[in-house]
């Protein structure tokens, strides 16, 4: 697959198959931040987990896309981290035009595809943050887009955890994407953003406690002042719905 990497006013960015679609984005001044408005809703996840006791939890993002993600949860949130990337250009690119440090010290790049990695220890409970960001080069539709892809997901993550889903592409079924997160994860809660200025529509899913109110907005503006990021604002657009009903035994 052509791997597309160009720059303009000090923004490094980078496609794939040579199709318009951008799959990341680095400021080379500031190569941890993160650029893309999607890219920055992906840690709307905060708003669930205490801020300070982050460097115990364990975070996977499949895709790998400019590593943006994986950066900033490895560099700047000091995380556990691991990425999946199916593409081993992407991950040579990553590696040589995109800041992303090599193995070693909470940072772990797996080959693989995300899907199978996910399934092939479905009841290995290691996660706490999953981010799945997993794309083909013509964007056309999530390619991770099944109940059993997400009930696989609901079998990884620990006891509280969150999974954030990047959805976009010409194709997209927003409401049937949503519909299949909800009954595969069968979330505690469901946070759904409106779309980005480039389409992109987070939804956040939460299986674990929901926080109150008053904490959720004390969180908001932690995580504001300490990373910059528009977390009240967060609270503000998201629409919140519960998770689907637990059958009775």
């Amino acid at each position: 697959m052509a791997i597309d990497i160009t720059e303009t006013d000090g923004l490094r960015l980078l496609r794939l198959g040579g199709t318009p679609w951008c799959q990341g984005a680095m400021r080379l001044d500031a190569p941890d931040q993160l650029e893309l408005e999607y890219a920055v809703r992906m840690f709307g996840w905060l708003l669930f987990h205490d801020p300070g006791r982050l460097a115990g939890k364990h975070l996977v993002t499949l895709g790998l896309g400019a590593g943006s993600l994986t950066r900033f949860a490895h560099r700047v949130l000091g995380m556990q981290s691991t990425a999946v990337e199916i593409d081993a250009q992407v991950i040579d690119a990553c590696r040589t035009h995109f800041q992303l440090p090599p193995d070693g010290h909470g940072l772990h790049v797996v080959h693989a595809d995300a899907r199978e990695f996910i399934a092939q220890a479905r009841h290995q409970r290691s996660i706490d943050v999953l981010l799945v960001d997993a794309y083909d080069a013509t964007v056309d539709k999530p390619v991770l887009d099944t109940e059993a892809f997400h009930a696989d997901c609901r079998g990884r993550l620990r006891e509280g955890g969150t999974v954030a889903i990047n959805l976009v592409g010409d194709a997209l079924d927003l409401r049937g994407s949503v519909a299949r997160i909800r009954t595969g994860l069968r979330p505690t809660t469901v946070w759904q953003f409106p779309p980005t200025a480039a389409g992109n529509v987070v939804v956040i899913a939460h299986c674990g406690d929901m926080p109150a109110d008053d904490l959720l907005a004390a969180r908001a503006a932690t995580i504001e002042q300490r990373w910059g990021l528009p977390a009240p604002a967060w609270l503000a657009m998201a629409r919140r719905t519960p998770g689907p009903v637990q059958p009775t035994r």
